[in-house]
C-alpha cells in the first residue's frame, strides 16, 4: 500500500492497466429530487433556483433530457419542448448529504477516492490490484450499494487506465453505463467519437485541431506530441498526447483551498430592493467566514464582483493589510472600496436594480496555527470567540440556534445554491465527520413551504423531515403535523398554504 502522501499524485509513466474508475451520477440534482419525492419520478423535472416563469433550467431529469431539455435553457423554451415539464426549485443541502453518502460507499471499497465535484468522483485502485480480481464487479456492486441506499438513484461508471479516459467512458453510455477503456478498445471507442465530445475540447480548440488535419479524436491519440504542442500552444498540447496515450496528468488532490468564493443569481425582486441587496452581501461574506473558521484559515486578499442584466460587470481585488476571517471585516473592506468608487465617479450605487449577480471570493490563506498577532492587538479575544461560536453551533447541530447580531436582519434573504465548488468543505476531519456540516443543513426560512410546480393537479405532501426546524417553540411532533405546499405551474397559485399555516398555529393554541 502506498503511504497517504503518495495518493492522488500524478504518473509521469504509462500504465496501461485499467485500474481508475470514475463515477458520473445520472441527472444528479432532477434525480435527488425525485429520490425524495416518488410523485415526481418517471416524469419530465427541470429543477430551477428560483420559483419563476423565466427560470433558468439547472438540471434536467433523465426523462427531461430525453424531450431535448438542457441544463441554461430558459423555462419557456423548455415547456415548448416538453408541455409536460414539471419544476422543483434547489435544495442543495439534500444534494450534499446523499454526495457524503456516496462518497462514505466509494471509500468502502477504496482509500483513493477523490471527489470532482458535488456528483462526480475518480477512484485510484493501483493499491488494490492484488485486492480486486475484476473491477467491473467492483462497479456493480458499487451501483447496488448506491441503489439500496438511494433506490431511484443512477450512476455512469468509467473504468481506464487514467482519470480522463474513465471520465469519457461515463460519457459513452448514459444512464446507469460501465464501460471499461483499454489499449485494445480505445482505438474502437475514439473513432466512433467527434473531438468536441472530449472533455475539455470545445469549438475553439476543435478548430484549431481541423486546421491542422485533426479530425477525429483517433487523429488526435495517433498525433505527435510536437503537433499537439503546436496546436494548444505549449505543455498542454503534451498533456493531451499523455492523456489519450494512457499517461496519468488528471490524479491530484488540491487537499488545501486555493480560493473560497460565495456567489449567487439575484431574482428581479431582489435586485429591485436596495436592501436586500446589502443583506445579501452581509450572507455572502458570513458564508465565507463560517468556511474559513471551519477550515482554520485566515485570508490576506478579498474580491468583489458585480454582473449586471446587460452583461456589464464591475469587480475589484482588496489586499489586506493584516489577515482576516470575521466576516463583517470583509464586508466593511467591500464597502469602503465601492463607496470610493461611488465618490469619485459621482454615482448612487453599484448595487442598483440591474444588478444580476454578486460574488466574493478570498485567497492568500494562512492558517490560525500560524496566525501572529500584535502586542497590543485584541483582535486574538474576538478570533477565539468566533471559533467558540461556530463550536457552539456544532454542539446544538444546528446552525441557526446560535447568530451573530449580522445575521438577524433578514437572515434568510440568501436562498443556497447548489455548491459545484464545495466538495473540499465536505471532507472528512480527523474525527472522521464533514469538515462543515453545517453545509448540511437546510438554509430556507422553516415557514416557507418548498416549491414544487406541477401542471392541472393540487397535491399536498408533508416536508421531509430535514426541512423542519423548531425555532417558535413547537415540538417535533406538532411540526409534523404541518404540511407543505405543491401548487399550479400556472400563474394562479392559489393553494391553501396560508390556510394550512393559520389552521395550524390555531390548534396549537
Amino acid at each position: 500500500m502506498k503511504s497517504r502522501n503518495d495518493y492522488f499524485s500524478n504518473n509521469v509513466g504509462v500504465s496501461t492497466l485499467p485500474l481508475v474508475m470514475y463515477i458520473d451520477m445520472n441527472s444528479y440534482f432532477a434525480s435527488c429530487e425525485q429520490q425524495r419525492h416518488p410523485e415526481l419520478r418517471g416524469k419530465p423535472l427541470a429543477v430551477i433556483t428560483y420559483d419563476s416563469p423565466n427560470a433558468t433550467v439547472i438540471a434536467a431529469s433523465i426523462e427531461a433530457k430525453r424531450m431535448g431539455v438542457t441544463t441554461g435553457m430558459r423555462m419557456p423554451d423548455a415547456r415548448l419542448l416538453c408541455p409536460t415539464i414539471l419544476t422543483s426549485t434547489t435544495h442543495p443541502a439534500w444534494y450534499r448529504r446523499i454526495h457524503v453518502d456516496v462518497m462514505g460507499i466509494l471509500r468502502s471499497y477504496c482509500d483513493d477516492v477523490i471527489p470532482r465535484s458535488i456528483d462526480e468522483a475518480v477512484c485510484n485502485f493501483h493499491s488494490y490490484r492484488l485486492v480486486y480480481k475484476d473491477l467491473t464487479e467492483v462497479a456493480r456492486q458499487i451501483k447496488a450499494d448506491i441503489a439500496a441506499q438511494y433506490d431511484y438513484l443512477k450512476c455512469s461508471i468509467g473504468i481506464a487506465p487514467n482519470t480522463f479516459l474513465a471520465k469519457l467512458a461515463t460519457e459513452m453510455q448514459k444512464p446507469d453505463g460501465l464501460v471499461v477503456v483499454t489499449p485494445e478498445n480505445i482505438d474502437e471507442k475514439l473513432a466512433a467519437m467527434k473531438l468536441t465530445d472530449l472533455p475539455g475540447i470545445a469549438s475553439r480548440n476543435e478548430r484549431r485541431l481541423l486546421l491542422t488535419g485533426i479530425r477525429t479524436p483517433l487523429e488526435m491519440r495517433h498525433s505527435s506530441p510536437a503537433l499537439l504542442r503546436k496546436v494548444f500552444g505549449g505543455v498542454v498540447g503534451e498533456y493531451w498526447h499523455k492523456r489519450l496515450n494512457f499517461g496519468e496528468v488528471d490524479m491530484y488532490n488540491r487537499s488545501e483551498n486555493r480560493t473560497m468564493s460565495a456567489t449567487r443569481t439575484l431574482s428581479r425582486k431582489q435586485s429591485e430592493n436596495q436592501q436586500e441587496l446589502e443583506s445579501m452581501l452581509i450572507a455572502l461574506c458570513t458564508r465565507l467566514e463560517q468556511r474559513l473558521v471551519k477550515s482554520g484559515l485566515f485570508c490576506k486578499e478579498v474580491s468583489f464582483a458585480i454582473r449586471y442584466a446587460d452583461g456589464t460587470r464591475w469587480d475589484t481585488a482588496i489586499k489586506l493589510a493584516d489577515p482576516v476571517q470575521d466576516g463583517m471585516e470583509l464586508r466593511s473592506y467591500i464597502k469602503q472600496r465601492t463607496t470610493d468608487f461611488e465618490r469619485s465617479r459621482n454615482i448612487e450605487t453599484l448595487l442598483t436594480n440591474k444588478t444580476t449577480n454578486i460574488t466574493v471570493a478570498v485567497q492568500g490563506f494562512v492558517k490560525d496555527t500560524v496566525m501572529q498577532y500584535s502586542l497590543f492587538d485584541n483582535r486574538m479575544k474576538h478570533d477565539i470567540v468566533r471559533k467558540v461560536v461556530y463550536q457552539i453551533k456544532d454542539r446544538f447541530d444546528q446552525k441557526n440556534i446560535v447568530r451573530k447580531g449580522s445575521e438577524l436582519f433578514s437572515p434568510f434573504v440568501m436562498k443556497d445554491a447548489v455548491g459545484f465548488g464545495s466538495v473540499r468543505d465536505m471532507g472528512l476531519n480527523k474525527e472522521g465527520g464533514v469538515r462543515n456540516k453545517h453545509m448540511l443543513e437546510e438554509d430556507a426560512d422553516p415557514h416557507t413551504p418548498r416549491t414544487i410546480v406541477i401542471r392541472d393537479r393540487v397535491q399536498i405532501a408533508p416536508p421531509p423531515p430535514e426541512e423542519i426546524y423548531d425555532d417558535i417553540g413547537a415540538s417535533d411532533d406538532e411540526f409534523s403535523s404541518f404540511s407543505g405546499v405543491i401548487t399550479h405551474m400556472n400563474e394562479q397559485k392559489t393553494v391553501a398554504s396560508e390556510k394550512n399555516l393559520e389552521m395550524w398555529l390555531k390548534n396549537r393554541k
